[in-house]
């Protein structure tokens, strides 16, 4: 059986900022919905103080053990995030803009 091929390139990949490998440029596609309130306050403060879809994002440095916290470049600001908050950031790998 003969497929066509209709030339549309593969979806990009989307990964929680978390699994972003360092120094690796993406770019925020959405924030979680969360189910909890506590939750919701955080998605509320990630999209106030700029994770929103189109922004440039790339994480500088990550402690040990277990990469916790996460030093996340967004604009010309560095923010410290828990793997947690940094897990209901959705980004897909590369970015437009960006310096």
């Amino acid at each position: 059986m003969h497929t066509k091929d209709n030339g549309a390139a593969p979806a990009p990949a989307v990964l929680h900022l978390d699994q972003l490998p360092n120094n690796q440029w993406a770019t925020v596609l959405d924030v979680a919905r969360p189910e909890s309130a506590d939750d919701r306050e955080l998605v509320l403060r990630l999209t106030e103080i700029g994770f929103v879809p189109g922004e440039a994002v790339r994480i500088v440095a990550s402690g040990l053990p277990g990469r916790e916290p996460l030093a996340v470049r967004l604009g010309h600001t560095t923010f410290a995030l828990r793997r947690h908050e940094a897990a209901l950031i959705h980004v897909v790998p590369g970015a437009a803009h960006h310096g």
